[in-house]
C-alpha cells in the first residue's frame, strides 16, 4: 500500500506553478514532481511511479493534439485531476478528454482547500485500484489464467501441483464453463512435458466418421478424400500431452481404440496395420457423469477406470466463495483495451448483484457479462444495468437430476444424523444403503457426525 510520509504527485503545467498552491500541497503531504511537457512527465511517471497527477490547461492552447489526448487516456495508472481556465470548460476537446480520462476538474484560479480534498479522493480510489491489483499479484490468485481466492480454488491449485509430477492419466470433471481446459493446460505447463506439445481434442465437436482419423491419422488412400498420408491428435502430441475434452461424447466403438492405446502405448493408422509407439500424457475432462453413463452403458466401464487413475474436480462458480468480485476485476483489466475510455470499475451494486448470481454458465458466463458492460457502459462505474443480467433468471435454481439426487441424499442422510441416536449400522438400514456407501456420502458431502456413531462393524 501507499507510504503516507510520501505522497508522489506529478503536476503537468507548461507555465508557471504560483508559489502558493504549491506550498499549500506540501504543506498537506504532497511530494510535488513538476514536469513542463509530455515527455518530462512520462519520465516522473516512470522513475516515480505517483499515483494522482494534476495536469494544468494553458489557456492560450485553444485545442488539445492527438499525442496530448493519447498520453492522458494511455495513462490509466493515475487518477488525473485537471485544472481548466474558466472560458475553456466548453472547449471541445478538452471537454471531451476530461470526460473520459480524468477523475475530476477545477477552474482556474483553484481554491487550495477544495483541491485538496479533490487530491485526497484521487488518491483514495487510486488506493482502491492498487488493492485490486496486489490481490491479482498474490502468488495463489491467478494460474495459467485459473483466478480465485476461495478455499475450492486453493484446493484445485494444490491438487494440481500434487499430480502434476507424474505420468498416470488424470480424470477432470466439472460443469462446463469452469476452466477444466486450463486445468489441464496448468498440469501440463507444471509436468516434465511442458517444454513438448499439449495437444487439445473436443470429442464432442468431431464429426463421428472422422474421429478416428482425426485421433490416430490415416494413411494416404485409407478411404475417399484421404489424398495424403496424415498424422492424429495423439501422434502430434508424441513427448507432450493430449487433451481429451468431452470424454463422455466418445461414440463406444471409438473407445475401444483409446483403451487399446492407453494399454499398449501403441496407434494405428487408419488405413495400416502397423503398429506405432506413441509416449504422451492423458488427460481428459468431462462435465457429465460418466459412473452414470457407465451404468447406463454409454461408456466402457474399462476405459473409465483407465482414464480415473487421478481424479480432479474444477468447482461450480456458484460455490466459489468471494470469487465473482475477484474474477470480475480481473477479467476488467485483461480486458482493459475493449471498454470505453471513461470506464474505471464495477459500482457497490453491479458487484452486489454479481454475487447474488448463481452463473449457470460459470466463469464463461462471467466473462460475456462483464465484457459487455465494459462497452455498454456510459458512466464512471458500471452498474447492474449495463450487465445485463436477467432478473427473472437470477432467481431461477439451476435443477439437474443429478443436482436433485445429490440433495436428496444429503438431506436424508442430515436429518438421520441430527434425529438418530443409533450407529451407523442402524442409520444405514433405514436409509437402504451399505454402511460403506454410507460413510462415502457423509464425507461426500462433508456432513458432521459423532465418532460414537462408528461401530467396529464397519
Amino acid at each position: 500500500m501507499f507510504n503516507k510520509e510520501s505522497r508522489d504527485l506529478l503536476y503537468l503545467n507548461s507555465s508557471d506553478t504560483p508559489s502558493v498552491l504549491l506550498n499549500e500541497m506540501g504543506a498537506a503531504g504532497w511530494d510535488v514532481r513538476l514536469a513542463s511537457n509530455l515527455d518530462s512527465a512520462a519520465n516522473i511517471i516512470d522513475k516515480y511511479s505517483p499515483q494522482v497527477a494534476i495536469a494544468q490547461f494553458d489557456g492560450s492552447k485553444k485545442s488539445l493534439t492527438a499525442p496530448d489526448e493519447d498520453f492522458f487516456r494511455n495513462a490509466n495508472s493515475l487518477e488525473w485531476v485537471a485544472l481548466i481556465p474558466k472560458e475553456d470548460i466548453h472547449r471541445g476537446h478538452i471537454k471531451q478528454v476530461v470526460r473520459e480520462s480524468f477523475f475530476d476538474f477545477h477552474t482556474l484560479p483553484p481554491a487550495p482547500d477544495k483541491l485538496l480534498t479533490t487530491l485526497g479522493h484521487a488518491y483514495g480510489m487510486a488506493a482502491m485500484r492498487l488493492d485490486d491489483v496486489d490481490l491479482r499479484g498474490m502468488p495463489h490468485i491467478v494460474e495459467d489464467e485459473m483466478v480465485g481466492a476461495s478455499p475450492q480454488m486453493l484446493e484445485l491449485f494444490r491438487n494440481i501441483r500434487k499430480v502434476a509430477g507424474v505420468d498416470a492419466p488424470v480424470l477432470i470433471t466439472g460443469e462446463s464453463g469452469t476452466g477444466k481446459e486450463l486445468a489441464a493446460l496448468a498440469l501440463h505447463e507444471r509436468s516434465n512435458r511442458k517444454d513438448r506439445p499439449f495437444v487439445a481434442v473436443n470429442c464432442g465437436a468431431l464429426p463421428n466418421g472422422l474421429i478416428q482419423s482425426e485421433l490416430f491419422g490415416h494413411e494416404k488412400g485409407a478411404f475417399t478424400g484421404a489424398s495424403q498420408c496424415k498424422i492424429g491428435r495423439i501422434e502430434a502430441a508424441a513427448g507432450g500431452t493430449i487433451f481429451l475434452d468431452e470424454i463422455g461424447d466418445l461414440p463406444l466403438e471409438l473407445q475401444v481404440n483409446l483403451l487399446r492405446f492407453l494399454q499398449e502405448k501403441t496407434i494405428e493408422r487408419v488405413g495400416s496395420t502397423a503398429k506405432i509407439s506413441v509416449n504422451v500424457r492423458v488427460i481428459a475432462a468431462t462435465h457429465v457423469d460418466l459412473e452414470a453413463a457407465v451404468a447406463e452403458g454409454r461408456f466402457r466401464e474399462d476405459l473409465y477406470y483407465r482414464l480415473n487413475v487421478l481424479k480432479i474436480k474444477t468447482p461450480a462458480l456458484r460455490d466459489r466463495q468471494g470469487d465473482v468480485e475477484v474474477l470480475a476485476k480481473y477479467f476488467f483489466e485483461k480486458f482493459s483495451n475493449e471498454k470505453r475510455r471513461n470506464v474505471k470499475g464495477f459500482s457497490p451494486a453491479a458487484l452486489q448483484l454479481m454475487n447474488r448470481y448463481t452463473w449457470p454458465g460459470n466463469v464463461r458466463e462471467l466473462i460475456s457479462h462483464v465484457r459487455r458492460a465494459m462497452v455498454m457502459c456510459e458512466k464512471r462505474l458500471i452498474g447492474p444495468e449495463d450487465l445485463d443480467i436477467n432478473r427473472r433468471k437470477k432467481s431461477r435454481a439451476i435443477v439437474t437430476l443429478e443436482g436433485v439426487r445429490c440433495a436428496a441424499e444429503k438431506e436424508a442422510i442430515q436429518n438421520e444424523l441430527q434425529t438418530s441416536k443409533s450407529n451407523l449400522s442402524e442409520i444405514s438400514q433405514n436409509l437402504g444403503v451399505s454402511r460403506a456407501t454410507l460413510y462415502r456420502l457423509i464425507q461426500k458431502y462433508g456432513l458432521n457426525f459423532k465418532p460414537e456413531l462408528l461401530d467396529r462393524s464397519l
